[in-house]
């Protein structure tokens, strides 16, 4: 089981919804010095999450500290290749986390200023929002 992944689960099969407004919680940077914040509304994935933060742990040579303020609790469920429609909803395939413009997806603290701005750089690559990146004082 990966990282990422919830443990336990109240319902195995779940609605996509709606995703949209603006963050009212998670929309600041709590815990360290800079922060990557979200501009778009969108499903993230835990690949792609997990991808962001090794991106973030290697370019800071696995010093300072990092905080995901991002979780994938939803299963989003797929039907297999050349199934015809009917016979009920698909199994899960992967969880998503739901993030609304203006959540602080990444933390980071005791880096440079420059290390940190590089490294939130380099995560905002792996992921299919826009991004941009915050200090402290600046919300």
């Amino acid at each position: 089981m990966a990282l990422t992944q919830p443990r336990k689960e109240a319902h195995r099969k779940v609605r996509k919804g709606k995703n949209g407004g603006v963050a009212t919680r998670c929309n600041s940077v709590d815990f360290g010095e800079w922060g990557l914040l979200s501009l778009d509304n969108e499903r993230i994935n835990s690949r792609q999450i997990e991808a962001a933060r090794q991106a973030i742990t290697r370019y800071v040579k696995r010093g300072g500290r990092i905080w995901i303020r991002v979780f994938p609790h939803i299963p989003v469920t797929k039907k297999p290749l050349d199934v015809k429609m009917g016979g009920g909803k698909g199994e899960p395939q992967f969880h998503v986390a739901k993030v609304k413009a203006g959540t602080v997806l990444f933390e980071i603290s005791d880096v440079t200023d420059e290390q940190a701005k590089e490294a939130l750089r380099l995560a905002s690559h792996k992921l299919p929002v826009r991004t941009r990146i915050i200090k402290k004082e600046e919300l």
